[in-house]
C-alpha cells in the first residue's frame, strides 16, 4: 500500500456529489419496473451513507430486519455484521468520526432481479488511528482517503429490500492512503448538505416490482 499526500494526488478532481454517476446512467437507460426500483433503492442508500443519514438506511421499506454485511479486504481482513445493531454501529461510527464520507472513480454497475453489482475504485475518508496497524508511517490524529479496488454485491429480497452487502477488494494495484490537508476533509454535516438535492423518496412498490 502506498502513503500519499497532496502534492502526489490531487483530491479537487474528487466530487461527492458525483459518487453514484455509474448508477445514475444505468438507470437512466432501464425500463424494467423491477429493476429501476432496485436501482433507485441502491442509490438512496449509497446517498443516504455518505450524507450521515444511516437511519433511514435500516427503514423496513429499504432493508430487511436482519441484513448481514459480508467483507473481505485487503488491510482490515474479513469481518461481517449480522442484524440492524451491528449494521447500525458501524454506520454511526462512521458517520460521528466524518468516516461516513466516499468517493468512487471508474465504476460499473449492473442490475437483476435479486441484485445489484458495482466495481470500481472507491474511497473512504479514514481516521489515521484506525489504520495504523498498516507499518506505514501514519498521523493517528490525520484523515486520510483509503483508496481501494472494490466490488460489491448487494442482494435484495422479493420485495425490493436489501438482504444486505458483500463487498471485497478484487486487487491491490490501486491500494493507497492519501493524506488529506484539514481543509479537504469534508465533515459529514457538509456532505449531508450536499446530497440532500440527490436523495429521492423511493416509488411505492407495486406488483409490476415482483420478480417473473
Amino acid at each position: 500500500m502506498k502513503l500519499l499526500d497532496s502534492s502526489q494526488f490531487d483530491v479537487s478532481r474528487l466530487d461527492i456529489t458525483r459518487q453514484n454517476v455509474a448508477v445514475e446512467k444505468v438507470l437512466e437507460h432501464t425500463d424494467d419496473p423491477r429493476h429501476r426500483y432496485l436501482l433507485q433503492a441502491y442509490l438512496r442508500h449509497r446517498y443516504l451513507e455518505s450524507a450521515g443519514r444511516w437511519e433511514e438506511i435500516l427503514d423496513p421499506a429499504l432493508t430487511v430486519d436482519e441484513p448481514h454485511y459480508r467483507f473481505d479486504l485487503i488491510a482490515q481482513g474479513r469481518f461481517a455484521l449480522h442484524g440492524k445493531d451491528e449494521v447500525a454501529a458501524l454506520y454511526g461510527h462512521w458517520t460521528a468520526t466524518d468516516q461516513c464520507v466516499f468517493y468512487v472513480e471508474d465504476e460499473s454497475v449492473a442490475v437483476g432481479d435479486h441484485m445489484v453489482v458495482g466495481r470500481g475504485i472507491g474511497y473512504q475518508q479514514t481516521l489515521g488511528s484506525e489504520v495504523a496497524g498498516t507499518g506505514l508511517d501514519i498521523d493517528p490524529e490525520a484523515m486520510y482517503l483509503l483508496r481501494s479496488q472494490i466490488m460489491m454485491l448487494w442482494p435484495y429480497d422479493d420485495h425490493g429490500r436489501l438482504l444486505g452487502e458483500d463487498v471485497w477488494e478484487f486487487d491491490d494495484a490501486e491500494k493507497a492512503l492519501i493524506r488529506l490537508d484539514p481543509a479537504d476533509v469534508l465533515t459529514a454535516e457538509q456532505a449531508g448538505r450536499l446530497l440532500d438535492p440527490f436523495i429521492k423518496p423511493l416509488p411505492a412498490f407495486d406488483d409490476s416490482m415482483l420478480p417473473s
